[in-house]
């Protein structure tokens, strides 16, 4: 089968723009900055960085920030403490990934920060109940020895459903990475 120039002129044209888009970049993401760099775990958390401006963890010299991640009911979920574990459990993925892309894990954590909204919408239940259900996965996630905790009540949170902000702070020396 023979070609004209203008057939074959033509399929280049169309082939061109694929083989000239850059690839993808690849997660986890290293942005340097002053002292360390900010860490991007996962194309959603990039999409949060440039939309929203904040680091999903921040390494400065030998410690590891990582910004709080809500834990709360989505829409189609109950608000009982056996429902508030799973939705615990998905904050406490999200803060593996962002610790793993930093270069840490759950064992390097030294203190937790914790904001509940005791009495807000998406817990139905005592502070008590909240609080040891948070506390059981926690657990679930991390082995002693413990790290420091701080757990402050709030009137809210961002996501007006969340029931738990939770922030961690990691050391990894830099010679370990």
């Amino acid at each position: 089968m023979k070609l004209s120039l203008a057939t074959a002129l033509a399929a280049l044209a169309f082939a061109a723009p694929a083989a000239a888009q850059p690839a993808a970049p690849a997660y986890p993401r290293i942005i340097p900055a002053p002292g360390g760099a900010a860490v991007i775990p996962t194309p959603g958390s990039q999409r949060a960085y440039d939309q929203y401006h904040y680091a999903p963890a921040r390494r400065a010299g030998d410690f590891l920030y990582v910004s709080g991640v809500i834990a709360g009911p989505a829409a189609d979920e109950a608000r009982d403490a056996e429902a508030f574990k799973v939705q615990a459990r998905r904050a406490f993925a999200h803060l593996k990934r962002a610790l793993e892309a930093g270069g840490a894990s759950f064992a390097d954590v030294v203190m937790i920060n914790s904001f509940h909204v005791w009495d807000g919408p998406g817990f139905k239940g005592t502070r008590e109940e909240q609080f040891a259900a948070l506390s059981a996965v926690k657990d679930e996630f991390m082995a002693a020895p413990h790290p420091a905790w701080t757990a402050v009540g709030t009137t809210g949170l961002l996501n007006p459903a969340g029931v738990v902000e939770i922030q961690m702070i990691a050391y990894v020396p830099q010679t370990r990475r």
